[in-house]
């Protein structure tokens, strides 16, 4: 059943630590590695990029697109966000950690999160419930082999299905992000368990670099990021508010991009809003909401 009202105008009356106005959750997508390629042995490739001449069969062009992420783009973004000591969630597609567990590693290593982003790169629409139980089985087993640690958060791709939420919980799983209706976390039952949303958001991602030509620069998508921001640190004074920065390591982290992303950071540390996992909000919020 939808829902329409959410809160309404009884929110409530959580405080974030330390009395912070905001909660912001940076989630850096891994997808290299999971995404379609005939290459790889599959029948089509992906053509979500800025490649438009898709190919149907080998393509070096957009394969060699995705490799940046991997190649170049996470360590200038882990880097970066090691420099201003600030915590992420890495939102890992199961397949892209089989290939490249060092990845994960490497952000468990420094601090970060990661949570659970399906097996490939693909929607969940379309899957059989026994499809889907064993995609987000198979992701929680390449994230806990390669850093001895299950995942407890869940980004599906584009649509999740019906049956997603009860399998999630079926596996553990303390939260999921497939919302895009609140900017302030919730719960809902699941056939009598109280499970938690954390809501995602796709206007403060740099997809927009991609799907729309939103943002044309970094500068555009950091100020669009910051009035997100600063709006939100408004509203924190009386309502306990979060915002999600969408990230991917072959988008944002180009060099005419990346910059966008140490603004924001010096941004949210001049508003003084508490930066965290998707996991620390999550805790934090089921041990201080009623």
């Amino acid at each position: 059943m939808r829902d329409f009202l959410g809160y309404g105008t009884q929110l409530p009356t959580v405080r974030w630590p330390q009395g912070r106005p905001l909660a912001v959750s940076f989630v850096v997508n891994f997808e290299e590695g999971a995404e379609f390629s005939v290459a790889d042995g599959d029948s089509h490739n992906e053509a979500v990029y800025e490649v438009i001449d898709r190919q149907s069969g080998v393509d070096p062009c957009i394969d060699s697109h995705f490799e940046y992420g991997t190649r170049v783009g996470w360590g200038r973004l882990a880097g970066l966000f090691a420099a201003h000591q600030a915590p992420f969630t890495l939102s890992a597609c199961g397949r892209a950690v089989e290939r490249l567990p060092w990845l994960a590693q490497d952000a468990v290593q420094r601090g970060h999160e990661v949570s659970g982003h399906g097996w490939r790169w693909q929607t969940a629409a379309g899957l059989s419930e026994d499809e889907e139980r064993q995609v987000i089985q198979r992701t929680m087993q390449a994230i806990e082999a390669a850093t001895g640690r299950r995942p407890v958060g869940w980004h599906t791709r584009s649509n999740s299905t019906p049956n997603t939420r009860r399998l999630l919980v079926e596996n553990g799983f303390m939260y999921d992000s497939d919302a895009y209706n609140d900017d302030t976390p919730y719960f809902v039952d699941v056939q009598g368990h109280s499970h938690l949303v954390l809501p995602y958001a796709f206007d403060t991602n740099d997809m927009q670099f991609q799907h729309t030509q939103r943002f044309a620069t970094g500068r555009e998508f950091a100020d669009y990021v910051c009035d997100a921001m600063d709006w939100l640190v408004r509203e924190g004074e009386n309502v306990p508010r979060m915002l999600s920065i969408g990230l991917h390591l072959r988008m944002v982290a180009r060099p005419g991009r990346i910059g966008a992303v140490e603004r924001i950071l010096q941004h949210a540390q001049l508003r003084g809003v508490w930066v965290a996992t998707r996991e620390q909000i999550a805790r934090h919020w089921l041990a201080h909401a009623t």
